[in-house]
């Protein structure tokens, strides 16, 4: 929504003022300048990425205009897993908790917060240093290295859409000079015309170098920031992960593993210590309510 918003504003503050000087909407519609600058520009990205990188980019640009992003209901969901999985691995037999982390998708544990169980990489980085732990025999620095190449490794993959675009918004001020001059190169095989016809000719061709710089820095560019914002936010979940499983293999209490995942949130989306507490009462709670079926 607020990329709708944006471009509002930029289009209306644009032709508002172009037509408050004295010029002419009608004249910056040249469909043909659009197509050369837009069809360049489309052609030069397929042949610069693999069709991955492709399809990856739209589905970029779906979550930047849906504003698909993490917050902070989904990190206390992340940091209640997280929670969950250290108990059972403090309390339970190792034969009990690798069915969890065997098979996720059957695992109640899982299923009780749906955004992490629909997250398949973000649940088969979990199960993976949780399978780790489970066999004992990894140094904590060796885990931590091992988490932060993956975590590398995956945020370059998430910014492949965003170095994509940046690298389209890049050519495109140089695209809009190619159609430009293409336009030039009409508008001198006109120069017999009157003057009043070469003018609008000469005219178009510059609505080229317009189109190529406009859409570089107030269309492409400013979407390609917005990639890369949405899926920082969304790798920050693994360092979340990270930083909570470290401390629990270092020795720390669960309760007091969470506060090293939680710290690690951005202020504003960081859910309060309270909240984080309520993980906990609920987790008590419900591996309480067996025991009067089991009693009777």
């Amino acid at each position: 929504m607020t990329i709708v918003i944006g471009l509002l504003v930029t289009l209306g503050c644009m032709l508002g003022g172009f037509v408050a000087m004295g010029g002419h909407v009608g004249v910056i519609w040249q469909p043909w300048e659009y197509l050369i600058i837009g069809g360049s520009a489309l052609g030069t990205f397929i042949v610069a990425n693999p069709i991955k990188t492709i399809k990856d980019t739209g589905a970029g640009l779906k979550e930047a205009f849906t504003s698909n992003a993490p917050g902070q209901q989904q990190y206390l969901e992340v940091l209640g897993i997280l929670y969950f999985v250290m108990r059972e691995l403090r309390s339970k037999p190792r034969n009990e908790v690798e069915e969890h982390i065997d098979n996720p998708d059957q695992s109640p544990l899982f299923q009780r917060f749906p955004s992490i169980a629909a997250n398949r990489d973000l649940t088969t980085f979990i199960c993976d240093y949780c399978r780790l732990i489970i066999i004992g025999n990894a140094r904590t620095h060796e885990i931590e290295a091992l988490m932060d190449e993956e975590i590398h490794t995956a945020r370059s993959d998430k910014m492949k859409p965003y170095h994509a675009l940046v690298s389209v918004g890049e050519g495109l001020p140089a695209l809009g000079i190619v159609a430009a001059v293409l336009g030039v190169v009409k508008a001198m095989g006109a120069l017999d015309e009157s003057p009043e016809v070469l003018g609008h000719l000469i005219g178009a061709a510059l609505v080229g170098t317009f189109a190529g710089i406009f859409l570089s820095y107030a269309v492409v560019s400013p979407l390609a920031n917005k990639i890369k914002v949405l899926r920082e936010k969304q790798l920050r979940s693994y360092v979340i992960v990270k930083q909570t499983l470290l401390a629990f293999m270092n020795g720390a209490m669960p309760q007091v593993a969470l506060e090293h995942g939680r710290k690690t949130i951005s202020v504003y989306e960081r859910p309060s210590i309270d909240d984080v507490e309520q993980i906990a009462l609920s987790s008590s709670a419900s591996s309480a309510e067996p025991a009067p079926a089991e009693a009777a």
